[in-house]
């Protein structure tokens, strides 16, 4: 019979690294093994993963046939060009633009959320509405807004502003106010 506890460690296994946090949520922990590079949190008790933007589809697709998550319930895009302070991700490479994806899986009871890092230089993340046609509208509103450009979108066009509108009014460098709006089908600016 040995003197050592059945939890101790062996003595030659290397000491787990203090600043990375064990991942406790088996479908994040699948995502991360799947595609490497991804890197799963918790923020308030919601498992984050933040995976690569050219990789967003693919881990999609494989949270729908493989984990049963059953519905996007929002897709939306944030801009962190002004802000001053940002919570460091370990392993994040942050970018000025993220797209977020919200999934449920109605037979887990689970929710995860998406993020992808991408660049104000070529913002653009593949589309997710071949897999949840419910993603469609909210892809075309950030692109509207924030003039993130989902590949493969079946019709990648403005849905809240006049087609002919220059800008993005979610960028925190746009301008806001600088002519009046007239929204599509509107018969008369009021």
């Amino acid at each position: 019979m040995s003197d050592a506890t059945p939890d101790a460690p062996a003595p030659d296994a290397p000491a787990p690294d203090a600043d990375v946090p064990a991942i406790t949520d088996p479908v994040a922990a699948a995502v991360v093994a799947k595609f490497p590079g991804s890197v799963a949190v918790e923020s308030h008790g919601q498992s984050v993963v933040y995976v690569d933007r050219a990789s967003l589809r693919a881990v999609t697709e494989f949270l729908r046939d493989q984990e049963r998550f059953t519905q996007c319930s929002d897709v939306t895009a944030v801009d962190h060009a002004a802000d001053l302070e940002r919570v460091a991700v370990p392993g994040v490479a942050p970018e000025r633009f993220e797209v977020v994806v919200n999934l449920l899986s109605h037979p887990r009871n689970r929710r995860i959320r998406l993020v992808a890092e991408v660049p104000e230089a070529d913002p653009v993340v593949p589309s997710i509405t071949p897999l949840f046609p419910g993603a469609n509208f909210p892809e075309r509103e950030a692109f509207d807004m924030f003039g993130v450009e989902f590949e493969g979108h079946p019709d990648l066009t403005r849905i809240l502003l006049p087609d002919d509108w220059s800008g993005h009014p979610l960028r925190k460098d746009d301008h806001p106010a600088r002519i009046p709006v007239t929204f599509k089908g509107d018969p008369a600016p009021r």
